[in-house]
């Protein structure tokens, strides 16, 4: 099949005789930019729990009603999947899974054996401070009794 050559002159039919634009020639021009309402980059929904009840629990009161269902996901802007997999931690009793959860590595959980030894510690120091303490007033008296020439009924021999 051979095209006929395309003119810029306007073509003139047979019975009008009116000059009329070639319709295949017609150049629309692209918008120049991007409009300024729309966002630079989508951000994902983020349902709270409480949200997420609210919209299970008005689920479950329409499930007989035919066509509620979808409608009620298309007027919250919710996936069937997000449903079952509400439903789904819901079910197991799992409401802390309802809650978003910060990203990144878990900080550890503190030992509580770890405050327990800490003050244990620091009891042993106190202790052994007071020993030798008492230590030093023992050797004290022992060397005051010797200058004294005091002898004590029950004098250990060291």
């Amino acid at each position: 099949m051979v095209m006929p050559a395309r003119s810029d002159e306007p073509t003139i039919s047979g019975a009008d005789a009116e000059p009329k634009e070639d319709l295949r020639s017609t150049v629309i021009a692209a918008p120049s930019a991007a409009s300024p309402e729309l966002s630079e980059r989508p951000r994902r929904r983020v349902f709270p729990a409480k949200e997420k009840l609210r919209i299970l629990d008005a689920l479950d009161r329409v499930a007989g009603v035919p066509g509620a269902t979808g409608a009620l996901l298309r007027r919250e802007g919710v996936y069937s999947s997000s449903i079952t997999e509400w439903r789904r931690q819901r079910a197991a009793g799992a409401y802390e899974a309802l809650r978003p959860s910060a990203r990144g590595p878990k900080p550890a959980e503190p030992n509580p054996l770890t405050a327990e030894n800490a003050q244990l510690l620091r009891e042993n120091k106190r202790l052994k401070q007071r020993l030798e303490r008492a230590d030093a007033v023992i050797e004290i008296q022992k060397k005051v009794a010797a200058l004294l020439n005091l002898s004590a009924p029950n004098d250990e021999k060291s």
